[in-house]
């Protein structure tokens, strides 16, 4: 999956958020200065390409809608972040957890009865 720039991930949370919209409606869901449309119009396109965004054609206007959920989205970085700081391991995941104490004995266990329970399923 792509990265996301920190104002594409902004933009990206809007349509999550919101749902299907055109650009001047994205525009409008900002407080003074808003950004200038064609700016929010090239990120859109930039976000189309990278396949984070669809859009349906009306008249002279795009609809732009979200390609996949923010569910995929943080699911994919995830991973990236598992692949490049974790060689890939959930397991060093867990224990920098444990070691920089980010995670109670209470949570652990939490996840363990989750994953017994993925797994009988």
């Amino acid at each position: 999956m792509k990265k996301l720039t920190a104002k594409e991930e902004e933009i990206m949370g809007l349509f999550w958020e919101k749902g299907p919209l055109f650009i001047k409606q994205l525009q409008e869901l900002y407080e003074e200065p808003r950004p200038h449309f064609n700016t929010l119009s090239t990120i859109a396109r930039t976000l189309e390409e990278k396949g984070f965004l669809t859009h349906t054609v009306y008249g002279p206007t795009y609809l732009y809608q979200a390609a996949i959920t923010a569910e995929e989205y943080h699911r994919g970085t995830l991973q990236g972040v598992v692949h490049k700081y974790f060689s890939n391991s959930y397991k060093r995941v867990v224990s920098a957890l444990i070691e920089e104490e980010n995670i109670s004995l209470e949570e652990l266990k939490t996840l363990i009865e989750e994953i017994e329970k993925k797994k009988k399923s």
